[in-house]
């Protein structure tokens, strides 16, 4: 996606610097304008400016200039919250059951709306209000993500065989070891394995180093030894069977395939399940949370304190714990007597 053809002058300037000097990836800049188009093609129709015959996704962006962002009412923005919740599809799913997007979608695209406009307000200086100051966000349920337990995971890992063996153990083990993102495992090059580390780029082009325990290294030098003896011009440290670099995809199918074979194809679990297992185990094994975020790669600790959930037998332990546990309210009514 180029929106550097399509985005008005403003919103290029905007992903620019989101781009250059906030260092954020190519996919978050084109997630940006994804976002924006949509808002900017809502404005455009509840404003009149465009025929009421064209379709949503064929009203032409480029029209819009500062002036346009600086009209920008409360009014508009409720509006279009109320677009997104009622009427714009998901796309995923029947079309005659789409309902709109979910709670947390319209949040994240409202934050790229706040984003704007401290951009705009903040950073640049050239609008004087902002119409997002003290909007609330859609409230979005936080679910607990689903993990295995260490049972679990040895179950996973001792099951692994076939052709791919020690490369798919390889991948299993870092996941469940070191909590890597399935983006950053794919990207992983032979030359970012050094002694007992992993070189890791992370999101927004960060890099961080994850260092690995007695398990992650064995399983790691055993495929690097491996990975060594194959001819390929690539220099991805996972290859594929055309030996290329491995694909998310590829990843999201092996993942998926072990846990069957292992008995753990249960609904919800995935590339992503494993960094979670990862980071729960660590967190029960005394890890504390500032670690963890600079292991797991979170900007901000509020990210990684999802993985603080605790198991119903530890919520058990709690209850038990409680000197009032003990008592028998009967057994006073009995003396009574």
């Amino acid at each position: 996606m180029d929106y550097r053809s399509e985005a008005p002058e403003v919103i290029r300037d905007f992903l620019n610097y989101h781009e250059v000097i906030r260092g954020h990836s190519r996919k978050t800049v084109d997630e940006y304008y994804l976002d924006l188009r949509t808002f900017l093609r809502f404005l455009l129709r509840r404003r009149g400016a465009v025929d009421k015959k064209t379709p949503f996704d064929e009203i032409d962006i480029s029209p819009v200039d500062l002036d346009f962002l600086a009209a920008v009412d409360r009014s508009e923005i409720y509006d279009y919250m109320s677009f997104l919740s009622r009427d714009r599809e998901s796309g995923h799913g029947p079309r005659d059951k789409r309902s709109g997007l979910s709670a947390s979608s319209r949040a994240r695209k409202l934050a790229t709306l706040r984003s704007l406009f401290k951009y705009l307000t903040v950073k640049t200086g050239m609008l004087e209000k902002n119409p997002l100051d003290g909007f609330d966000s859609p409230r979005t349920k936080r679910s607990l993500p689903k993990y295995l337990s260490l049972e679990e995971s040895v179950r996973l890992l001792s099951s692994v065989g076939g052709r791919n063996a020690v490369r798919d153990r390889c991948i299993l083990t870092v996941f469940l070891n070191c909590g890597l993102r399935i983006s950053e495992l794919a990207g992983l090059d032979l030359s970012d394995f050094s002694e007992d580390r992993l070189r890791v780029l992370g999101k927004g082009g960060k890099e961080r180093v994850v260092y690995l325990d007695g398990a992650a290294l064995a399983t790691v030098s055993a495929y690097a030894a491996l990975r060594r003896d194959i001819e390929s011009d690539s220099p991805a440290l996972f290859l594929s069977e055309q030996k290329n670099r491995i694909s998310r995809s590829t990843v999201h199918r092996l993942v998926k395939k072990h846990l069957g074979e292992a008995g753990l194809a249960m609904e919800g679990y995935s590339a992503h399940k494993l960094r979670h297992t990862a980071a729960t185990l660590m967190l029960k094994n005394g890890v504390d949370l500032r670690t963890l975020q600079e292991l797991l790669g979170h900007e901000h600790l509020n990210t990684t304190e999802i993985y603080t959930h605790v198991e119903n037998s530890d919520l058990r332990t709690a209850a038990r714990a409680n000197p009032l546990s003990s008592f028998d309210p009967g057994a006073d009514k009995d003396l009574d007597k």
